[in-house]
């Protein structure tokens, strides 16, 4: 049973932590010093295009939002999603830069060579850089473009950094997860350093703040200082409720019952998500945007549920297949929306953002242009069928190969080895190994007893298909593969159509030069375009004469031996 969030609190408490009242209009300690609070102010004119605020959670959970019957208290996303509109057939990536990726560039990980797991640290790989990302396609429309939060995209060189990819302004990290105070992030044992940019300038003056309450400051200063005439795309990526589990003592207190001290931390930083979300709300009405803008809220994968989280009760978690790892929390507010305050069931997928946001903009994007996704707005917005049809969730070659997979499991047209997933229609196919296939109660209690955490723990499966009617079957329960071969073979058609349209996988060695301690002690760029070229032309040699042996610097004999170290082991690593 969800806590009530007063509870247990004085009246100087609650005055000193402006709590007693949860006006839509007013800020809460999130937000900077109010003025005027709630009043929007009236333009002569509605701007056309909208204004675009896309918000990213990261490994929230399918089942921590209220509005799911979570024992998390999210005010603010249950009132957005209530007068909106509810997207609960929403398709996601299973982790970080998957999703990341395909949102910018409107296309599938097979088609921008990110099919196998995430960006590393110090990987000399970043999103491609001949793909227009959908900032600059909103700055060529005339959109003001600025990034709040975490980019992990890439940052070898300064051509992949956030303000060389669209964005007019940037705050926040480029690796995948950092302190939420310090903003050190380690890659391996003596690997750390220093994670927090302003635009291509490491941020050190800022460390020491919270992360989610520096981010939705950053928001508001932004809205302060922006001219509501103008178009703006805001994209605000929040660290929240990644790992580490860290949250301010105040919202701790809130959940100070909740015996599972993880699921105790991270509800904590749920909830003040939730608040900072209210407060760009209500920065969005105080500055004159709010009435022609279009809120977007998403998840980026599913929840991590050894770290807190719950997908209950769909099937799996963060890094699978299964969706508990791709179905993922959305929903879009707006004034605009023709049909609100309901529920869509419509086909969408993180990839139909490009498009859709592209036409909102006035602009076009279609397959014609090389994207994967399809515009939904007239799905979402006033309720007709999606033209989308089918999700391709991944096609990975590098991940581990299943043990029972075949070739001839495949009908001779399909190496079920090999790591897949495809949705089409009402049925959804798996292939390889899609990852720990638990069903996961909400870990409310200090500690499982064996006996529950077993009771519904998949063992080991001899196979490597799975076919599921997701629509009647929404936690895959039921196996339809055996009943069913048409469909398995249709859907591995389907998968070989697309495999035949896979760019290669670029999934690079570590480099040695990415080190921090070579870097001022912060994580950033450290390839110089005279070096990728170098990079480029070393892999031209090997590939044309495996026998000829070049000269190398010291610096190339320790890249050579992070490849060879890489064969072995950074495949397996997530």
């Amino acid at each position: 049973m969800a806590m009530h969030a007063l509870t247990g609190f004085s009246l100087v408490g609650l005055l000193g932590f402006g709590y007693l009242s949860w006006d839509w209009a007013k800020p809460s300690l999130v937000a900077d010093a109010p003025a005027e609070a709630g009043v929007e102010h009236p333009s002569a004119a509605s701007p056309q295009p909208p204004h675009i605020i896309f918000i990213l959670t990261d490994d929230q959970g399918y089942h921590d939002v209220g509005y799911h019957g979570s024992d998390i208290e999210t005010p603010t996303l249950d009132r957005l999603a209530a007068e909106g509109v509810k997207l609960e057939n929403y398709y996601i990536q299973p982790i970080c830069t998957p999703s990341r990726s395909q949102l910018l560039t409107g296309r599938y990980q097979i088609h921008t060579g990110l099919q196998h797991s995430i960006i590393r640290p110090r990987q000399p790989n970043c999103l491609p850089l001949d793909q227009v990302t959908l900032p600059q396609k909103l700055q060529e429309l005339g959109y003001s473009t600025h990034m709040v939060g975490k980019w992990h995209l890439g940052f070898y060189r300064k051509e992949c950094l956030p303000t060389r990819r669209g964005f007019d302004t940037f705050l926040g990290s480029l690796t995948g997860n950092v302190d939420y105070y310090t903003y050190d992030n380690c890659d391996g044992p003596g690997v750390c350093g220093f994670d927090l940019h302003e635009g291509e300038n490491v941020a050190w003056g800022l460390s020491g703040q919270y992360s989610t309450l520096l981010y939705a400051q950053r928001v508001s200063h932004i809205l302060a200082n922006h001219s509501p005439q103008r178009p703006l795309f805001l994209y605000v990526a929040f660290q929240a409720v990644h790992t580490p589990l860290q949250s301010p003592r105040e919202y701790l207190y809130r959940y100070r019952t909740m015996g599972n001290v993880a699921r105790r931390k991270y509800a904590a930083m749920v909830t003040c998500m939730d608040e900072a979300v209210r407060n760009i709300t209500w920065a969005l009405k105080r500055h004159g945007f709010y009435n022609n803008s279009v809120i977007i809220f998403s998840s980026d994968n599913g929840g991590q549920t050894f770290s807190g989280g719950s997908n209950w009760p769909l099937r799996g978690r963060k890094g699978t297949y299964w969706e508990g790892g791709v179905r993922g929390l959305g929903f879009v507010h707006s004034p605009l929306l023709k049909r609100k305050r309901r529920t869509s069931r419509a086909l969408v997928h993180i990839t139909d953002w490009y498009p859709t946001l592209v036409a909102l903009a006035g602009g076009t994007a279609s397959a014609a242009d090389g994207l994967d996704g399809y515009d939904v707005w007239p799905a979402i917005s006033e309720g007709r069928a999606s033209p989308r049809t089918e999700i391709l969730h991944n096609i990975d070659p590098l991940y581990n190969h299943a043990r029972h997979g075949s070739l001839e499991g495949g009908f001779g047209i399909w190496n079920t080895a090999v790591q897949a997933a495809i949705r089409v229609g009402e049925w959804k196919l798996l292939t390889g190994d899609p990852g720990y296939g638990d069903w996961i109660p909400p870990q409310t209690l200090a500690a499982f007893p064996g006996s529950w955490w077993n009771l519904e723990r998949m063992a080991s499966a001899r196979q490597a298909v799975w076919l599921f009617n997701i629509s009647a079957d929404p936690y895959e329960r039921e196996d339809l593969a055996g009943q069913r071969p048409d469909v398995v073979r249709a859907l591995l058609t389907r998968l070989v159509d697309y495999n035949r349209t896979a760019i290669p996988v670029r999934y690079p060695a570590e480099n040695p030069r990415a080190h921090p301690d070579f870097n001022g002690g912060a994580w950033g760029p450290w390839a110089s375009d005279e070096e990728e070229d170098e990079e480029e032309e070393e892999g031209r040699a090997r590939s044309q004469s495996r026998g000829r042996r070049k000269k190398k610097c010291k610096i190339c004999k320790l890249r050579s031996f992070f490849r060879k170290l890489n064969t072995r082991l950074m495949s397996h690593r997530i």
